[in-house]
């Protein structure tokens, strides 16, 4: 399993944007976990008094958690999106709860990747859609 700090190697995302804790491979699925602790910035006004993770948070955090997916791919390029779609929220993410995310790539076009994601709580589905996104070389970032 990569600890954070593993993650900092090949994720260019860092604090406050860095939403992976750890990830591994099992099989050909990513799995990876992200613990909400109630601080992050994208609470503060999402809600006051009834702090809910936003949707587009839910999607980032499954598509940084699918990156390891393409590992081997990742020197010198960065991973951007190109897509979601049928995307579904089933229920609302909380301080104190912890993610688990689950993808794997469903197709491939050159250096295009099509990734089917479920983010979790508690073995609950909080989040599903299909991913997609490109690798492009840094420098051309």
């Amino acid at each position: 399993m990569m600890t954070r700090e593993e993650i900092k190697n090949f994720l260019p995302h860092r604090e406050p944007m860095l939403l992976v804790d750890d990830m591994e491979m099992q099989g050909d699925t990513a799995v990876s976990h992200y613990h909400v602790r109630g601080d992050e910035f994208f609470l503060q006004g999402h809600f006051p008094g009834n702090p809910i993770v936003p949707g587009v948070i839910l999607c980032e955090i499954m598509g940084q958690s699918s990156a390891i997916l393409v590992l081997e791919e990742l020197k010198n390029r960065l991973t951007l999106y190109s897509g979601l779609n049928d995307v579904r929220f089933r229920q609302p993410v909380r301080p104190g709860d912890t993610i688990t995310v689950k993808a794997h790539i469903t197709a491939r076009k050159g250096l295009i990747f099509f990734i089917d994601a479920t983010a979790y709580v508690d073995d609950k589905v909080a989040c599903k859609g299909k991913l997609s996104f490109v690798l492009v070389d840094k420098d051309k970032a």
